[in-house]
């Protein structure tokens, strides 16, 4: 498939944001996106199946009500999740940024070692310590190939993108917690740590680790490698001029790290289909 010939639907509802910068990110790579209100698809007007990669934005959709995502979540699985799981079953990608991550974990869909589950098999709770945590942070990637959103980084590269939530501390449930970690861990979904700038783990330390997560956990995929969710936000770090301290810079990139992340989607749509 061709680039231009890509279509990316970004969806938005009540609360979400960041679905601007996501598009411009993706017209940077030359496919077309289209920011969507999930309305459009609910009424029949747009068509999930027209598209070949779906995106849940950042944000707050819904205001976070209940827990973060859980309502759109909900609501995503009861209208359209027949659709979904079409869409899903032809290989198609998913990225879910922030609240997106949040979406996916809460409908079912993340970790996904046996497909949607019917019940979440994880969770992400309230930051430790507490608060809403806007910060640049790195993290380093650890998949081992299977992901099709880091097929562009080595692994082990250490990438630099900003986190920008509440409730981001990513936990199993703690009867299981050893057990689903080494399953993912055999399964190849692990793919994003946070770490210190050197790569070295952050073993749960604060400000290396912004909100407590398991094992340091900012990002999985799904038994297929084709749904990626990760609480750091990559379309804040496409731009070299996005970086906190790009002033300071004797040459300023052209692009930061983040654009690696939308790069490898795409070169696996162009190689797969």
């Amino acid at each position: 498939m061709k680039r231009e010939a890509i279509r990316v639907c970004i969806l938005r509802v009540g609360g979400t944001n960041c679905d601007a910068e996501t598009k411009r990110a993706f017209d940077d790579l030359g496919v077309k996106a289209e920011i969507i209100h999930f309305n459009e698809l609910l009424r029949g007007r747009k068509q999930l199946a027209d598209y070949d990669l779906l995106v849940f934005p950042g944000g707050f959709s819904f205001g976070d009500y209940v827990r973060a995502g859980a309502i759109w979540a909900k609501w995503f699985i009861a209208k359209l999740g027949k659709n979904l799981e079409e869409f899903m079953d032809q290989e198609k990608p998913i990225l879910g940024i922030c609240n997106g991550f949040q979406i996916l974990v809460e409908a079912g869909i993340l970790p996904g070692f046996e497909g949607i589950s019917k019940y979440p098999e994880a969770a992400l709770a309230t930051n430790v310590p507490p608060g809403y945590n806007c910060r640049w942070v790195y993290v380093k990637n650890e998949n081992r190939g299977k992901c099709v959103f880091t097929s562009k980084i080595p692994e082990k590269s250490v990438l630099r993108i900003p986190v920008a939530h509440s409730e981001g501390r990513f936990v199993f449930p703690k009867e299981r917690e050893k057990n689903l970690l080494e399953r993912l861990l055999e399964n190849d979904q692990l793919v994003l740590r946070y770490c210190h700038k050197n790569g070295e783990p952050a073993e749960g330390e604060y400000p290396a680790n912004p909100n407590g997560s398991f094992y340091d956990i900012a990002g999985i995929c799904n038994s297929t490698g084709t749904v990626l969710g990760l609480m750091p936000h990559p379309e804040r770090a496409y731009y070299g001029w996005q970086l906190p301290d790009w002033t300071r810079l004797k040459k300023v990139p052209n692009y930061a790290d983040g654009k690696l992340i939308f790069e490898s989607v795409i070169d696996y749509l162009t190689r797969k289909f």
